[in-house]
């Protein structure tokens, strides 16, 4: 998979699966723009930034709130101005706000559903229009396995997914004519530094690691490279014949 001249923008892409997709890009010959809610003084974005450049690649960091409309718009813009044209938009940040129905309060379902939901409403929204004129792009959104089966104390988490999923499709149907792709990849339980923070956080880590494992029919949990790899195939000339489609890595939980 070659993505040289192309210009990708990564949304949560300062770290785990968001920056894996970065670097991944980066070594595929990508021209990278580095996103997260951040100032542009942040140090994770920098150095994420700093990396690509030693790999001999481009990239900005343009940071930005997805779920606010008008930053959201801000981003697609500043990414157009750093290099011209945005090829592929993958839509990877994204909150996990654990509850259930009743635990859940009403500002943390909308924060997730803002987050999850609305960021990759808006920013595929605004570089659609760039995409149509110049003559095509991919979309990548990122679901779950969430998307596809209930889990537990994860209400918000598990609509917010399904709506990523259902969006995509929409989005897919309207703008094929376009020469438009849409994806999602719905990853299971990843070794992220947000799961690595849970276990060690946990009163019995031990007990908390072998819980995550224990639920993988292969025994492991996944690595955001593995993740990654996903991203750049459904983005790629590779998968040209595919849009609207789901491409599920988890390790076999829903099978």
């Amino acid at each position: 998979m070659n993505f040289e001249e192309k210009v990708v923008l990564i949304t949560g892409a300062t770290r785990g699966i968001g920056k894996a997709i970065a670097l991944l890009f980066a070594k595929s010959g990508a021209k990278v723009i580095v996103n997260a809610r951040k100032s542009d003084k942040d140090e994770a974005g920098c150095s994420i930034v700093d990396k690509i450049r030693d790999l001999g690649g481009e990239a900005v960091f343009v940071p930005g709130d997805v779920s606010d409309v008008k930053s959201a718009e801000s981003i697609i813009e500043k990414g157009i101005e750093a290099f011209g044209k945005i090829d592929i938009l993958v839509n990877n940040a994204g909150v996990v706000i654990p509850g259930n129905l009743e635990s859940t309060s009403e500002e943390e379902f909308d924060l997730t559903m803002d987050i999850n939901v609305k960021g990759t409403f808006f920013m595929s929204k605004f570089v659609l229009p760039h995409m149509k004129k110049q003559g095509g792009g991919v979309i990548v959104n990122m679901g779950s396995v969430a998307a596809l089966k209930g889990h537990v104390d994860r209400a918000a988490y598990c609509a917010s997914k399904g709506a990523v999923v259902a969006l995509s499709r929409a989005i897919a149907a309207d703008y094929v004519k376009d020469n438009i792709r849409v994806n999602v990849v719905c990853p299971g339980t990843t070794y992220t530094p947000a799961i690595k923070e849970k276990i060690a956080t946990a009163e019995d880590p031990a007990a908390m690691e072998a819980t995550f494992i224990g639920r993988q029919p292969m025994g492991r949990l996944g690595r955001v490279e593995e993740i990654a790899h996903a991203v750049l195939f459904a983005a790629s000339d590779e998968a040209a014949y595919m849009t609207g489609s789901i491409i599920v890595v988890d390790g076999g939980m829903t099978m």
